[in-house]
């Protein structure tokens, strides 16, 4: 049991979080925030003899305040009021409670920030870092090209195995959020990339052993996405790259790049894997911003 916890929390957290798993397939990463938030919603209820399952619009309210006055900012507390929405509709499908306290706590209003993206030229700087005459330089050259020509997500990149990859078709069968699947060109770089990487350096990094996973480490398992997110600022610095990175900085710009050379935001959609077209629409407002930028600087009225 969690301290601060009652069992009976403890307990329903637990069914809640096996539920949402099997009916969305959600992440372990979406599943470890639920689990978090919803503890420290339980531990502050506990301290007052409240347990999860009684809990009120108010209690709820005077979580979420002391969070905000502790410097929470607004999308941190959008998230974690998500994680309770779910948490007690699901009491309320399965009949263990009568009312849902969320039902009228409004979602604080959130401002969409542009994701970060790079010039073509940043991306090939960046591409052209790894030192490809090392197997694990040709390893994480190959990861790049492959990020770059699909804008799959670092989670599905690094959970790659062989048997997701058609060099003759040229297309990788991703498993992405929700268990969906979706087939995503390679692109020919990113192929001979691949050729040349499965044939040789690959077995060169195994030496032996055996995995399944597309792009092994030392110890044949597959790289953590934090190990990779590690290798993207380091061949960053190399590269001489200084804007601001994050783990899906070559995702973003694989779609912004899509976009700005006439691709239609319905196939970004489908090969980012976007379940709602509203969420690629902020690629528009990257793409938009590129070309007031271009505008401004080089037009003489700019």
């Amino acid at each position: 049991m969690s301290a601060g916890l009652t069992a009976d929390s403890d307990e329903l957290i637990a069914r809640f979080l096996d539920a949402v798993w099997m009916e969305r397939g959600l992440s372990e990463n979406t599943l470890s925030a639920y689990r978090a938030d919803l503890h420290a919603l339980g531990k502050r209820l506990a301290a007052r003899s409240v347990p999860l399952i009684d809990a009120r619009r108010a209690d709820l309210l005077d979580h979420i305040a002391a969070r905000v006055e502790a410097g929470a900012k607004a999308r941190s507390t959008a998230r974690q009021l998500s994680s309770f929405r779910r948490f007690y509709r699901y009491l309320l499908r399965e009949g263990l409670i009568r009312e849902d306290p969320t039902a009228n706590i409004a979602m604080p209003k959130l401002g969409r920030p542009l994701p970060r993206s790079l010039t073509e030229s940043d991306v090939e700087a960046l591409l052209a870092a790894p030192e490809t005459n090392e197997p694990l330089g040709h390893r994480d050259r190959t990861m790049l090209e492959v990020l770059y020509a699909t804008g799959v997500r670092v989670s599905e990149l690094v959970n790659l195995r062989m048997g997701q990859v058609n060099l003759n078709q040229g297309v990788l069968r991703i498993v992405g959020k929700g268990r969906r699947e979706r087939l995503v060109p390679l692109g020919d770089e990113a192929q001979d990339w691949l050729r040349k990487f499965v044939t040789g350096p690959r077995s060169d990094i195994l030496r032996g052993r055996q995995t399944d996973y597309l792009f092994p480490t030392r110890q044949s398992e597959h790289m953590t996405r934090q190990a990779f997110w590690h290798n993207i600022k380091r061949y960053a610095a190399r590269a001489g790259v200084t804007k601001k990175l994050s783990p899906h900085t070559l995702r973003h710009a694989f779609a912004t790049h899509l976009l700005n050379h006439g691709a239609d935001l319905r196939v970004v959609q489908l090969l980012l894997g976007h379940s709602d077209v509203s969420t690629t629409q902020i690629y528009t407002h990257v793409a938009q911003e590129r070309m007031k930028e271009l505008h401004g600087r080089h037009h003489p009225r700019g």
